[in-house]
């Protein structure tokens, strides 16, 4: 998308975001499988894996990799 700004001198600017890195959508998209594969690995496993110490806070884990990769998905262009 092109914003346009305007300056009293020059008339309008025409200005052009990059485009992301060719690494981005891989690790935005491993951040979501990532977490998603960690929480059924933990029910699949009987909260037996991926961390048996941290009990219900692999859960918590799980969710935090998957938003991640949503928040990335916030400044992919």
């Amino acid at each position: 998308m092109v914003a346009q700004k305007s300056t009293p001198e020059s008339g309008p600017v025409h200005t052009t975001e990059a485009p992301n890195a060719p690494w981005f959508k891989p690790v935005m998209f491993g951040f979501m499988l990532a977490g998603l594969l960690w929480i059924i690995t933990y029910y699949v496993s009987q909260a037996q894996f991926p961390v048996a110490v941290l009990e219900q806070w692999n859960i918590a884990i799980g969710f935090g990799l998957m938003f991640t990769g949503f928040l990335m998905t916030t400044r992919w262009r």
